[in-house]
Order: C-alpha cells, then sequence, then structure tokens
C-alpha cells in the first residue's frame, strides 16, 4: 500500500465511522447512580495488583485497592492510605546510618478507618506481606525495583497501623509507592507460606485468581462481586470503605477487544462509558464528529481528552540476532515518516515522540540524537550491515531473508492501521514485515514479560512525571527465569552509563542535578535504540452527560482514583 493509499484509509474509515450508524434511534435514557457499565478493550490478566503488567489492570486499582501514595489529577503525589506523607520537614524522613552506611528511615501510619472489604483493618502487616512477595525471585513482578529499595519493616507493636521503613540507601524517590500495594495478610499470608519456595506457585494459588470475589481482598470503593474472564467484571460498594460512600452502587467494566464493537455498544446504550482503554484518539475524534451530527446522541456523551504521559513505542528484542546490530535498529527508525503517521491518524493533534520521557515531564530533553525521515539514510545502514538487496526485492545476508515480525494487541484498529503504514514504510528500504497480533491479556500477561515476542512488539507505556524508567531500562529489570520473570525492560537493554545515571538519580536529592543524569538516561536510550519512539498519545474517553465529579488524570494512575467522587445526575 502505497502511503497516499494508506491516508485514503484512514479517511474512508472516518467516514465509515461518522456514517455507518442511522441518524434517527430510539431515545435511551441516561445512567443512573444505580449501575455504571463502562467499557474498555483491554481484559485484565490477574486481579492481584502486585503481579500484574497490564494497563487493564491498573485501571481497576482506583475501584478496588489502593497504594500507600499515588499522584492524583493534579500530578501532585499524595496520601492515599497513609494518614500524613512523610518529610524531612516534618520528622517522619531522616537519613540514619548503619554499619558505617547511610540509609533512609521512614515513619508510616496507614489512616485510622482503613480496612479491608471484610471489615478486617488495613495494617503495616498487609504493607509486610506485600514487600516479601514483591522481592521474591520466585514471584513475577513488574517493579521489582520498589521492592528491593527497602531493606527492613519494623511494625509497631502497639499500634499496627504504625510501622518504618529502612531503605537501603538514601532515595529522594523514598514516598513514591504508587505501584506497591498492600496484601491482606489475614488472606494471603497463609498462601505465600505454603507457595513462597516455588517459582510461579503463589501466582497460580493466591485469592485473587482462585476466589477473587472475597472481598476481604479489596481496600478501595468497591469490591469485586462477579468476574468471568474475557467478559466482565462486576464492582459493588464496599461497605467498609475508608472514604467517602461511592455514589454509584454498581459498576461494571464490561471487556470488548475490538475498539469498532465499543462504539456499537455505546450506541446502543448496552454500555454508559468507554474508559481510557477503549478509543484511540482518532477514534475519539470521529466519535465527536458524529455527536456533532446527532442532537440526540450529543445529549447523551460528550468525549474528553487529556494530554497524558502515554508513549506509543516498538520494543524491540535486543536478543533478535538482526536486531543486535544497531545499524539495522537505527535504519528502522529513519525509514519512518512519522511527521506522516501522525497527519494522517491523528489530523497532527498529536506529536511524534523522540524518546521514552514526555514533554511534560520535568525530566524531559529534545538534547539527543534525533532520526530525521531519511530512506536513503536508512538503505545505506542496511547496506554497511551487510544486508544487500535480493532479487526478490527483499534483502539478504548469508542466504537470510531481512524478515522480521510485528505484534500488537488484536483487535485495536488503530494499532492495526499503524501496522500497516510501517509495513509499507520498511518495505520501501526491502525489509520484510510479517503481523501476529495476541489478545491484550496473553500480550502482557505472558509474551512481554516472558520476552517471548521473537522481534517487535507495538504498545504504550503510561508513565508518570518524575518517576526514573528504571523498570523499563535499566538492566537489572529484564525478566529471566532465574527473576521469575519480574521486571518490564522486555528489550533486554543493558548500557552501562544507562544504569550508572539511573542509580545515581535515585540517590539524588537535588533536582537540577537530577535533571542532569536524566539527561544521560534519555541521551543512551536515543543513541542505542532498544526502542522506536513512534508517538506521544492522549487520552480519550466518552462519558455520560450527567457523569459528575469525573477527572482523567493523564498518568498511570487512572481516572479510577476518584471513583469514590463520581456521581451520576
Amino acid at each position: 500500500m502505497t502511503k497516499a493509499g494508506f491516508v485514503k484509509q484512514i479517511l474512508l474509515l472516518g467516514v465509515v465511522l461518522v456514517t455507518s450508524v442511522p441518524m434517527t434511534r430510539p431515545a435511551i435514557a441516561l445512567p443512573s447512580n444505580k449501575q455504571l457499565t463502562i467499557a474498555t478493550a483491554q481484559e485484565f490478566d490477574t486481579l492481584n495488583p502486585n503481579i500484574s503488567n497490564s494497563s487493564a489492570r491498573a485501571y481497576l486499582d482506583g475501584l478496588l485497592t489502593h497504594t500507600l501514595t499515588a499522584i492524583n489529577a493534579d500530578w501532585q503525589w499524595a496520601c492515599w492510605l497513609c494518614k500524613e506523607l512523610p518529610t524531612f520537614e516534618n520528622g517522619l524522613v531522616k537519613i540514619i546510618e548503619q554499619d558505617g552506611k547511610k540509609k533512609l528511615q521512614v515513619d508510616w501510619q496507614i489512616k485510622a478507618k482503613a480496612s479491608w472489604g471484610d471489615g478486617k483493618p488495613v495494617t503495616g502487616y498487609d504493607m509486610k506481606l506485600a514487600w516479601e512477595i514483591g522481592r521474591s525471585p520466585n514471584v513475577l513482578a513488574g517493579e521489582k525495583d520498589q521492592y528491593e529499595q527497602i531493606e527492613s519493616f519494623h511494625i509497631d507493636a502497639k499500634n499496627p497501623k504504625k510501622f518504618r521503613t529502612i531503605y537501603k540507601e538514601p532515595r529522594y524517590s523514598y514516598y513514591q509507592l504508587g505501584t506497591f500495594y498492600l496484601t491482606p495478610h489475614h488472606l494471603e499470608g497463609p498462601i505465600w507460606e505454603k507457595t513462597k519456595a516455588s517459582q510461579g506457585a503463589y501466582e497460580k494459588q493466591t485469592h485473587y485468581n482462585t476466589n477473587p470475589t472475597n472481598p476481604g481482598l479489596y481496600c478501595g470503593p468497591y469490591v469485586a462481586k462477579g468476574v468471568k474472564a474475557g467478559s466482565h467484571i462486576i464492582l459493588e460498594r464496599n461497605p467498609h470503605y475508608y472514604g467517602n460512600t461511592a455514589k454509584i452502587e454498581k459498576i461494571i467494566v464490561k471487556i470488548i477487544p475490538n475498539t469498532q464493537t465499543l462504539e456499537a455498544n455505546l450506541l446502543s446504550g448496552t454500555v454508559d462509558m468507554i474508559n481510557e482503554n477503549g478509543l484511540q484518539f482518532d477514534q475519539g475524534l470521529a466519535f465527536e464528529k458524529r455527536l456533532a451530527q446527532d442532537p440526540k446522541l450529543k445529549k447523551r456523551y460528550k468525549v474528553l481528552y487529556r494530554q497524558g504521559t502515554i508513549y506509543e513505542h516498538i520494543d524491540l528484542n535486543m536478543n533478535n540476532p538482526i536486531l543486535k546490530d544497531i545499524r539495522v535498529r537505527r535504519a528502522l527508525v529513519h525509514a519512518i515518516d512519522r511527521d506522516k503517521l501522525v497527519q494522517a491518524l491523528f489530523q497532527g493533534m498529536q506529536k511524534k515522540a523522540l524518546h521514552n520521557i514526555h514533554p511534560l515531564d520535568p525530566y524531559y530533553t529534545d538534547d539527543v540524537r534525533q532520526y530525521r525521515f531519511d530512506p536513503k539514510r536508512a538503505a545505506k545502514l542496511l547496506d554497511q550491515a551487510g544486508w544487500k538487496m535480493g532479487e526478490d526485492g527483499i534483502r539478504q545476508k548469508d542466504g537470510k531473508k531481512l524478515s522480521l515480525n510485528l505484534m500488537t494487541t488484536a483487535g485495536n484498529k488503530t494499532r492495526e492501521l499503524v501496522q500497516v503504514f510501517l509495513q509499507n514504510e520498511w518495505k520501501r528500504v526491502a525489509v520484510d514485515i510479517t503481523i501476529k497480533n495476541e489478545p491484550a491479556r496473553v500480550l502482557f500477561g505472558v509474551t512481554l514479560p516472558q520476552r517471548k515476542f521473537p522481534a517487535m512488539v507495538l504498545f504504550a507505556w503510561i508513565a508518570s512525571p518524575d518517576v526514573p524508567p528504571i523498570s523499563t531500562t535499566h538492566s537489572k529489570e529484564i525478566p529471566t527465569v532465574d527473576n521469575g520473570y519480574s521486571g518490564q525492560n522486555y528489550t533486554g537493554f543493558a548500557n552501562v552509563r544507562n544504569d550508572t545515571a539511573l542509580d545515581k538519580v535515585l540517590r539524588e536529592f537535588d533536582f537540577q542535578k537530577r535533571k542532569q543524569l536524566m539527561k544521560i538516561v534519555q541521551q543512551e536510550y536515543a543513541k542505542e535504540v532498544p526502542v522506536i519512539p513512534l508517538y506521544n498519545r492522549s487520552e480519550v474517553v466518552v462519558v455520560p452527560t450527567n457523569l459528575r465529579g469525573f477527572r482523567i488524570s493523564g498518568h498511570q494512575f487512572y481516572s479510577t482514583q476518584s471513583a469514590d467522587q463520581w456521581y451520576l445526575e
């Protein structure tokens, strides 16, 4: 397909989206506080938050379970379960010396009313159990470093809601525990004791997988009342929630992997809302056009956007014999007209990415190696790497074709269109691309964590401001059999200068010095190309017009973190 053909296909798709549904339809009542049905395109891999790597599971976190701290919709770190955010100023954080080494001592206190859904109090024992599970080499955990940085726990014998953590070294990021979820000790403790010696055993036997409707697993505004894999999860108000009682009695999250089918369900009234893991930006724009043409629809729905730290990219498997050559990796980037891509898909309203740090992040720099669209440069690099033009129009070397596999989440129409565009671009420099997609549950639950993708995977990371990309780029975060496939460095990127800068940035309390270290991280990432950056996404949500108290966060902690404030007029 030519580039003009690709653009034409996008435009035709837009016409179909705008005109395929009749303009006249029976009125459908707006949802009430009795029930809100939310559609999502991605299926969660597990309800256990500490062993999940999927954004679909992260969306449920605000509804079901909370952490000590999180970033709010104003992009500020704040207490969630903790009573007060520890700081040096309030005396709850101190640099101490033990065994001749400087360490960090942090005192925490959990809110008095914080309870699990079965009424049992949330205590330091729940935090300690999560720490023991997360740091174990026998358990798959997405961000291993957040557990390993803590050296020891000390729980107050008189008040178990108070506990002290000792960090191995002073770290400015000690309060960044937004993905460190407490684990109910009274339920999961016995299972952990039985399974902790065997790799993978805990993941299979955890209550979150064997008995996910046990209310004692959840401390958020809702508890799970019904779970059907691949279909839906039913949530009902948690009577023991420590915060404001949720105003919406029941929330159903329906899994609809095909992003076009999402719209059909919305228009029929089967669902009331599409969440951040549903429509892509181009589909949101098309749906807005439809609303403008249909007064009845406009009364029912509105489309909300927020620029956020979402990074659409392609992870490259650095163990792939072809991709090990940096000349090939650089050639692949030079061969893509990313400006044309974002113009065709998003009318230029989303920008191409330079690297993995978002322009809104305080550490962002554009002082990095940049790859302009240059097919001639791409061809030259491939020639230098020994990949010569074959008789069939595909480059060859030592009798093997330059053929690479490109994967993404099945049913995501925008990503599938991007795949077609990339396939066409790379064909122009004689690189053969095969496409094999998988359901999100498989891709994020098995293929990526176990690094089973043969060459390239197209997906998105959603980050948070002022959080160094340790789990995705540090060499110690490469998933392996030995570490229980923990970590999110799926590319296998190992760069000494990057690792050193990341190790130093965590110990640096001066922001300007951290910024200089983070500049090195971005420069090494851009120079070595373990990932092909595509574009920075904005979040798009379709909500009922009578939904109040709703805010898009624009970072890795989804809009659900304010779910106890939602209500329907």
